[in-house]
């Protein structure tokens, strides 16, 4: 009977290793699949900050967002990993780099192979969130070198004090589960520093002469589309953002709900927000709120319950929204991307959350302000990301006033006005096969141009005379309708049933006595003098012009302003290029 019971417990043993061998080797992979879809979060990034700027600078957005995973990779191998990761850790605040990866490979990949891939993703996702409110006006490579700077020593030293044991924040007690304080506040406060030395876009505000801002101008992005996709994609990346340091089933699954809940509700709220006060619901806004609610989850995904999460949804779409404006229209700092409101002001909102409205029944078991009325651990908090945004602005603050002083932050005024994509890369357009949209924007002085040179007037923009041709058997008149673009198939049908058989359709920008329809892009008032309308162009003969122009009127009346205008032209003479056919003859369609 001993034998059996003896057989059993052993039986038990060897079952109970084999699964926490199961259990580990599971988490492995899951942890470097956390670890692909961090890094999958860059197209997101890239996208949002290409969707919310203008298409003259597609290419170099996309080189920057880019570059700062290559460059952080290779001063992340060389020292930053060591600072951040080393076993030999001084006084809690800085590692001693060991360089194993280059002196003991073997050894590295046994133990740290896994926590260095993982903590690589994290570190670019640092760097690149400052790329978006520096957007549009910043060198290259100034950008490579403060993106360097973050990667090389700035984050991993902070994200030490949270995340190596040996820690003087984990030492405390500070919770930062996947890095709102630890990466979001860090790229925010950066964000913000950067938005402010490299200074406003041109033509972002009018100023007077006395230097007060008298005007804020919307600047909108090139595609919204684009800066959707780019929030659908780190929306998905970010469960592994979250979820990848979970341990066991049960915390993963609760990182997932709460993961999915926070940026849910913060979009609902944005939208709502936006819809009462501009009259219409926000798009881009609505972008940044689910960003944002993915931000304020992270520190405390693991130790929220789905009321905490709710809590944190609803500030974070009040609270972005807040911010990208009173920066914008009050403090008349220029972020493209929203990069402050989201992740400076909603990292900061999700590390102090932790404190607040931590469940101790939840994975974690953090005692939280608002569960056990206890303040320990939220002023904990409040300490560590004090620390990290100090530590942060004092360096990074350092770094941007080196830059500026010696190779300078800022592109000149004339490459800015024609784009990055030509001046810093060579790069013609990023999309090549379309037509450059027409700009509007005033950059508040005469003097800004794209090009300068020395052609005289005349030659720069040559007015040519065309020979007159003599036929006097008939008469040509040009007639050319602008409408609305909603009108343009009404009108072709009428045109065609009264016997035109051949006209030229062209896209066109204008306005008139309407003046445009303002609306509102990320709470500042676009002015959109500019309306699209469609530009009809008809020559006659044989139908009489007087037919044509009250079919037009017909078809495109309404009784509003802005139906459209005609305009008659006289025309000297038609050439049909096929034939040679000349005169009345060229306008006739073979039989």
């Amino acid at each position: 009977m001993a034998h059996t019971l003896y057989l059993e417990e052993m039986i038990y043993m060897v079952i109970e290793e084999i699964m926490k061998l199961v259990n580990s080797e599971v988490f492995a992979v899951w942890f470097l699949m956390g670890a692909a879809l961090v890094f999958f979060m860059q197209a997101g990034f890239a996208m949002v900050e290409t969707g919310f700027t203008r298409a003259k600078n597609a290419g170099n957005i996309i080189m920057k967002n880019l570059m700062d995973f290559c460059i952080g990779t290779v001063v992340f191998l060389l020292l930053g990993f060591g600072l951040m990761m080393s076993e030999n850790y001084v006084l809690g605040v800085i590692g001693v780099p060991n360089l194993d990866i280059f002196t003991d490979f073997g050894g590295f990949i046994q133990s740290n192979a896994s926590s260095f891939v993982f903590n690589l993703v994290f570190c670019a996702t640092a760097a690149t969130i400052v790329s978006g409110a520096m957007a549009e006006r910043t060198k290259f490579i100034s950008y490579c070198i403060y993106s360097a700077m973050i990667s090389l020593f700035v984050y991993p030293v902070e994200a030490g004090w949270i995340w190596n044991p040996q820690g003087w924040l984990v030492q405390l007690g500070f919770h930062d589960f996947a890095g709102s304080a630890a990466i979001h506040s860090v790229g925010g406060i950066t964000a913000l520093i950067g938005a402010i030395m490299v200074g406003p876009r041109l033509g972002k505000y009018v100023k007077e002469k006395n230097g007060k801002v008298s005007k804020v101008n919307a600047i909108p992005g090139h595609s919204i589309t684009l800066g959707a996709l780019g929030c659908f994609i780190l929306w998905f990346g970010w469960y592994g953002f979250n979820g990848a340091a979970a341990w066991d089933g049960s915390s993963l699954a609760s990182i997932f709900l709460t993961t999915t809940i926070a940026p849910a509700v913060a979009t609902c709220v944005t939208m709502l927000f936006t819809w009462i006060k501009n009259g219409k619901p926000d798009v881009s806004m609505c972008i940044n709120a689910s960003l944002a609610g993915l931000v304020g989850i992270t520190a405390g995904c693991d130790a929220l319950d789905a009321v905490g999460a709710l809590i944190v949804g609803i500030v974070s779409g009040i609270l972005v929204v807040v911010v990208v404006e009173v920066l914008d229209l009050k403090l008349h700092i220029d972020d493209p991307v929203g990069a402050v409101g989201v992740h400076l002001a909603n990292g900061v909102w999700g590390t102090i959350a932790v404190g607040l409205l931590a469940n101790p029944e939840a994975p974690a078991g953090l005692e939280g302000l608002f569960y056990t009325g206890k303040a320990g651990l939220l002023g904990i908090q409040l300490l560590g990301i004090v620390s990290v945004l100090a530590w942060t602005a004092v360096l990074m603050g350092i770094t941007f006033f080196v830059i500026k002083k010696t190779i300078g932050l800022r592109v000149s005024e004339e490459e800015e006005i024609k784009g990055l994509d030509s001046t810093e890369h060579g790069l013609p357009s990023a999309y090549a096969d379309f037509v450059p949209a027409v700009e509007s924007l005033n950059y508040g002085y005469e003097e800004a141009v794209a090009v300068t040179g020395e052609v005289p007037a005349a030659e720069a923009v040559p007015v040519k005379r065309v020979p007159s041709f003599e036929d006097g058997s008939h008469k040509f008149t040009k007639i050319e309708i602008i409408c609305k673009e909603s009108r343009f198939e009404a009108l072709k049908s009428a045109m065609m049933n009264i016997g035109i058989t051949g006209m030229t359709v062209s896209h066109v920008l204008g306005c008139g006595v309407q003046k445009g329809k303002p609306e509102y892009y990320r709470g500042v008032q676009v002015e959109a003098n500019l309306l699209p309308k469609v530009q009809v162009d008809i020559v006659v003969s044989k139908i009489p012009v007087r037919r044509v122009i009250e079919t037009a009127k017909r078809v495109l009346y309404t009784g509003h302003i802005g139906d459209g205008k005609i305009f008659v032209y006289d025309v000297e003479n038609v050439v049909k290029v096929r034939t040679g056919e000349e005169g009345y003859a060229a306008l006739q369609d073979v039989e």
